[in-house]
This record gives C-alpha cells, sequence and structure tokens, in this order.
C-alpha cells in the first residue's frame, strides 16, 4: 500500500512552561462568554484563580463547572450540556486530566446540538461544529488535548463507549508541564505509560484501505504523516518517564513527559490504537483499576504476541531503538519489550493479570468483549480472532513473556 497520512489537529497547539498565560488571548478569539469545565480537585486552587482572574481582566465572562463524576456517567453529562446551553457559552476552557477534558468536548457538543449523547455513539455521527474547546491538561498522557475522541459510561452498556468525530478535535490545546508538577506518582505512572502505549500502537498500526472520494475514517490505522512523531513521542517517554515517577519536582522530567504524552496524543488521534486498549476495556471495567494500569500492564505481552510477524516485529525494534536512543543495529523486538518490562516494573505498573484480581476463567470473556471493540481490534497488524487474545491474556496472567 502506498504511504498515505491525514492530519486533524487543533488550530493552535502551544508547549511549554509559561505557554499558559496565552489563554487570555486564545480564548478572546472565540468570545466573551466562558465555560470552564474544570477537576473538581482545581477548585480553590491558587492556578484556577489566577487563570479566570486573568481571563476576566480581559474582558471575559467566566463561569465555572466542576462537577465532573468520575468514569463520566451518561446521564451527568446530559445534565450539564442542558447547563452548557442555558449559559450559551461562546468558547469551553477545558482544565484537568483526561477526564475533564473529555468532559468538555461532550459538553460543547450538547451545546451545539441535541442530546441525548446516546445518538453519537460510534464514528462520524456528530452533525457539525461544535462549541469551540480549549483544552489545557493538567496530567502527562491521555492526548485528549489533540484527538478527536471523548470516552462515557453508560449503564446500559458493559463496556466504556466513545464518540469519534473530527469535530470534537479541540479548537486550540495549550500543554504547560508546570501543571503537572502535583501529579502524585500513580498518576504520573498511569497516564505516562499509557502515552507510550499511544506511541507504539500507533506506530504498529496496520494501514486501513479507505477512498479518498468517500467520507474518511476518523482513525486511519498506520499514517506516513504520524510515523516520525509517534517516534518521536517515544524517544521523549522511553527515557524519561521513570524519573518524572521517581523524582515528581524534576522539572525536565516532566517537560519530556508533557511533551511525548502531547506527540503520543497527536499520533493515536489520526492512526487510532489497537490491541492494548482493546483488552483493557474490560480488563479496566471488571477491576475497576485505572485506563493507564490496563494498557501498560498489557503493552510487552501484546508486543510479544505481534513480534510473530516479521515486519512488525522490525517496527517494534525501531521504537525500541527510539526509546533507548541505540542505533537500529542494536535495536530488536525482543530488547524492546525487555526495555518496557523494565519501565513497568520501575513505575509500579502490575506485571499480571493475577495481581489486579483476574481470575483465569475470567479471561475467554475478556476476549469476547475485546472483540466488540471493533474499531480497535480493525487496527491491529494480527488478525485479532479470539484464541489470538486469549492467548495474550494467558500470558498477561501468567506473566510470562517469551
Amino acid at each position: 500500500m502506498p504511504d498515505i497520512g491525514s492530519l486533524r489537529l487543533p488550530a493552535r497547539v502551544h508547549f511549554g512552561y509559561g505557554t499558559r498565560a496565552q489563554l487570555p488571548e486564545i480564548v478572546r478569539v472565540h468570545g466573551r462568554r466562558v465555560l470552564a469545565v474544570v477537576d473538581p480537585f482545581l477548585t480553590g486552587t491558587p492556578f484556577l484563580a489566577e487563570t479566570t482572574g486573568a481571563l476576566s481582566a480581559a474582558g471575559a465572562e467566566v463561569r465555572v463547572y466542576s462537577d465532573i463524576t468520575p468514569e463520566l456517567p451518561v446521564g451527568t453529562l446530559d445534565a450539564a450540556g442542558a447547563i452548557a446551553r442555558d449559559y450559551g457559552a461562546d468558547v469551553v476552557l477545558a482544565i484537568g486530566g483526561g477526564s475533564a477534558l473529555d468532559a468538555a468536548k461532550l459538553i460543547a457538543l450538547l451545546s451545539a446540538h441535541d442530546g441525548p449523547l446516546s445518538r453519537y455513539y460510534g464514528e462520524n455521527l456528530v452533525p457539525g461544529p461544535v462549541v469551540p474547546i480549549v483544552a489545557v491538561p493538567t496530567t502527562a498522557g491521555t492526548g485528549s488535548e489533540v484527538t478527536p475522541v471523548a470516552v462515557v459510561s453508560d449503564p446500559d452498556r458493559e463496556l466504556k463507549v466513545g464518540i469519534s468525530s473530527p469535530f470534537l478535535v479541540p479548537a486550540a490545546a495549550v500543554v504547560d508541564p508546570e501543571l503537572t508538577l502535583g501529579s502524585p506518582a500513580t498518576v504520573t505512572a498511569y497516564s505516562g505509560i499509557d502515552a507510550l502505549v499511544h506511541a507504539v500502537e500507533s506506530y504498529t498500526a496496520r494501514p486501513l484501505d479507505f477512498a479518498w472520494s468517500a467520507p474518511l475514517p476518523v482513525f486511519t490505522g498506520r499514517n506516513a504523516l504520524i510515523e516520525p512523531i509517534a517516534l518521536q513521542a517515544a524517544r521523549h517517554l522511553g527515557p524519561w518517564l521513570e524519573v518524572a515517577v521517581r523524582e515528581p519536582a524534576d522539572r525536565q522530567a516532566r517537560q519530556e513527559v508533557a511533551l511525548g504524552a502531547l506527540l503520543g496524543g497527536v499520533a493515536f488521534g489520526s492512526t487510532g490504537t489497537h490491541l492494548c486498549h482493546a483488552l483493557q476495556y474490560p480488563i479496566g471495567a471488571l477491576t475497576k483499576t485505572p485506563h493507564g494500569l490496563g494498557t501498560g500492564l498489557m503493552l510487552p505481552y501484546v508486543l510479544d504476541a505481534l513480534r510473530a510477524d516479521g515486519e512488525v516485529a522490525e517496527r517494534i525494534a525501531t521504537l525500541g531503538a527510539a526509546m533507548e536512543g541505540i542505533p537500529a543495529g542494536e535495536a530488536s523486538a525482543a530488547r524492546t519489550i525487555a526495555r518496557v518490562v523494565e519501565i513497568n516494573r520501575a513505575i509500579g505498573v502490575p506485571a499480571t493479570l493475577a495481581e489486579i484480581g483476574v481470575e483465569r476463567d475470567q479471561l475467554p470473556r475478556i476476549a469476547d468483549l475485546a472483540l466488540v471493540s471493533k474499531r480497535l481490534v480493525a487496527i491491529a497488524p494480527i488478525e485479532p480472532s479470539h484464541d489470538a487474545l486469549l492467548d495474550i491474556l494467558e500470558h498477561a496472567y501468567e506473566g510470562a513473556v517469551a
């Protein structure tokens, strides 16, 4: 298949210490009435007071909404959308971790289009532009500030549900590593390893066969424009994630991990993710464990299965060379996998499914549920049969990496 590529990104992306000072200028472009959707832990903090004060001084009217419920139950977001419509926001300012940013995307959607939110489950079902979103992450991992997807929980469904549309890509992203300095070690670890998974799954994705004359899928699979970005994400995360977890005040480590997470978001926002994520959704639902813990735990076992394909093994080796900063001739798929295991051990990601409470007799059901995530398994570089997924899960249960 010839190289093809597609990118959907915010019109403005700012990265680096101090970039949050740009917020009044960025927000002003979209209007005066600002709905700030923020993580509850930020309420009452100097940072939030500083941000809202700067916006007010620039002539904006700011309303803060912080009733963000973990796991984003769909009913709470439908209610939040009604609040946003009544307020008449010109722009939604999203500040916080991945859940807050996803909530803001969906509130912006419901501010512009009728609910309920369930109308938009799936891909390319959002009918048009949403209220402009300015995204400011306070954790380094999800990449939601640059992606076209948001994930919610629906009590009528066994797994979380994604809403994917180019219209959900924020209008602007401001990534200031200063805001990650207070993140707890576990948040840094699990969000950071998830960012590495984004880079790895983007680089190893299967290319999709689609026609340019038809509406494009939201996620394209392997993408010629994304490959160097995914590798660059790995270059920043591989050497620095352990340092950021071990030494949380290290400003360079925070900067490197934040940049790697941003680039990982750019990468998977175009290509999509595959097996680690497909398997994590049922694992997370079953064990109530964090998303990044699950994707990070599964990463070495998924890579071990993928390297049976010679071409994919070469790509895994290339990723390892980027992560370690070594010449390509010294890299191998086995060395890459060993390095991932080493990172997981160093930052506290559990090594086996048994450690997080999964029972062996639950593995077939997990494999069944993973296959439900058709968008994810479609871009896996191996045939994602039930038996193939069950084999990966068996190895992850036993802690067996060849």
